[in-house]
Order: C-alpha cells, then sequence, then structure tokens
C-alpha cells in the first residue's frame, strides 16, 4: 500500500510542478503584453523595418537616383543632362553640409520638380556611432535641407549605404524610411563611360532603384548619363521617384 502511495504522489507531484511551471509562463506572457491572437500576429506594418532595395512589379517603372555629398562641378551638369532629355522624376538624397554650402544647386533641384532625401550629415558610417549621434545627424541634414529648399525628408539613404539592424530601428522611428539600391552604376568608381552604361542597362529591372551620383568626384556621371536615359527609354521603361516606386506596390525590404 505504502509502494502505491509513492507512486501516485510521485505522479501528483509531476502535475503540481508542471501546473506550476504553466502558470509562470502565463504569467510572464501577459506581463509582456498577453498571448498573440491571430488578430496580432505579426505584419509587414509590425516586423522590424528595412531597408528597400526595390520593388515587386511587372510594370515597366524605375527609380533613378543621384547622391551629392560634396563639389559643384557636376551637379549643374547632370542637372542640364536630365532638362534636355526632359526626365522630370528621380530623387536626390542631398548632404546637409553640401546644401547648405550650395543653396542654388539645391534649389534648382527643388524647382525642377525633383524629390529630395536625405543623405546624413557627416559623410561616416551610421553603424559606428550610438543613437544620439545618428539623432543629431539626421536633425541637422533635415534642417539644412529644409532651410535651403522647404522639404522636410522623409527618406534616407545612408552615407556609404551603411546601417545595421539598430540603425534602421532608430531611422524608422525618426519616421525615415531607408532606401538602398537595386542596381549599383559604379560611377563612383569611374571605371569608363561604357562600363557605367552597360551595367546598368544590363542589370535595370522592373521596380529597380538605380544608384547614381552627382558629386564631383564622379568624373565620367555626365558622359554616362545621356546613353542610360536613352537606353532604358528603348527598353521601354519609364521613370518614377522613389516614393511613387514604393506607393505603387509592396516594396521588398531587408533589415541586414
Amino acid at each position: 500500500m505504502n509502494v502505491i502511495w509513492s507512486f501516485q504522489w510521485k505522479q501528483a507531484k509531476k502535475v503540481i510542478i508542471l501546473g506550476v511551471a504553466f502558470l509562470l509562463f502565463t504569467l510572464v506572457l501577459y506581463a509582456q503584453g498577453g498571448p498573440l491572437s491571430p488578430g496580432t500576429l505579426p505584419t509587414a506594418a509590425t516586423r522590424s523595418p528595412g531597408a528597400i532595395y526595390e520593388v515587386p512589379t511587372d510594370k515597366k517603372v524605375v527609380a533613378l537616383t543621384f547622391d551629392i555629398s560634396w563639389g559643384e562641378k557636376i551637379p549643374g551638369p547632370v542637372l542640364d543632362v536630365l532638362e534636355k532629355k526632359q526626365l522630370k522624376k528621380a530623387t536626390f538624397f542631398l548632404s546637409g553640409p553640401w546644401t547648405s554650402t550650395h543653396p542654388e544647386i539645391a534649389k534648382r533641384i527643388k524647382s525642377m520638380g525633383y524629390e529630395i532625401g536625405s543623405h546624413g550629415y557627416k559623410h561616416d558610417n551610421f553603424s559606428r556611432y550610438d543613437n544620439n549621434w545618428i539623432d543629431d545627424q539626421v536633425r541637422k541634414a533635415e534642417e539644412a535641407i529644409y532651410d535651403v529648399t522647404g522639404v522636410k525628408t522623409k527618406l534616407i539613404r545612408t552615407p556609404n549605404g551603411d546601417f545595421n539592424k539598430r540603425v534602421l530601428e532608430k531611422l524608422h522611428s525618426m519616421g525615415y524610411t531607408t532606401i538602398q539600391w537595386g542596381t549599383d552604376s559604379l560611377d563612383w568608381t569611374n571605371p569608363g563611360v561604357d562600363v557605367i552604361v552597360n551595367r546598368v542597362l544590363s542589370k535595370a529591372h522592373p521596380g529597380d532603384i538605380i544608384l547614381m551620383h552627382a558629386s564631383d568626384s564622379c568624373k565620367q556621371t555626365v558622359e554616362a548619363l545621356p546613353q542610360i536615359i536613352d537606353g532604358l527609354r528603348e527598353k521601354g521603361y519609364e521613370f518614377v521617384t522613389v516614393t511613387e516606386l514604393i506607393a505603387g506596390t509592396n516594396a521588398k525590404s531587408k533589415t541586414e
């Protein structure tokens, strides 16, 4: 009889232990906001923010983008090409200091109707610094661009395209969408005009974001740009801004 009682007590203890464990688990779960129900499962809106490289679409649309962080010799001729080719949709990512020191060019970009995003302030990798530094840099760039153009930036391309998950979350909390690229023209390496043109025309695809530059270090952009515009048009592509590209479809993003 004692053997039977001992066995029953051991079984009862297991039940009690499991019950206590389940109760503790439930309390912790509710302390963190309650259990997930079908209505609270993670969605695209609640996942960690990501950087946008392209959008999934069958439409032959691309966003031509230009980064500018320094110089005054290349930006004007780039705008001249766009004007001559009657390309009315493009997105420029401007650094804060460049905008402050070259207000007339920045104002011309705005007056031509092009979209303006932020390229930060100091041209350094965001992931190297804490969130307070990022906050300061983004705010300074935002104020500089607004003071000159009247544009309150909502898009940002981080210097050197550098970010990590923490940076993306910080920028998202500040109301920014981080924009990368699907096709890098490599114009910043000055590999030769033909190389730049062939690279873009061979890699561009529907929903693509194309990276180019209008800083003085990119000496072959002005010559390559007309051929790129003509070549993409011959392939049936239409040019849109980054915002229009995103608005037209669900953007693909990455968190790393």
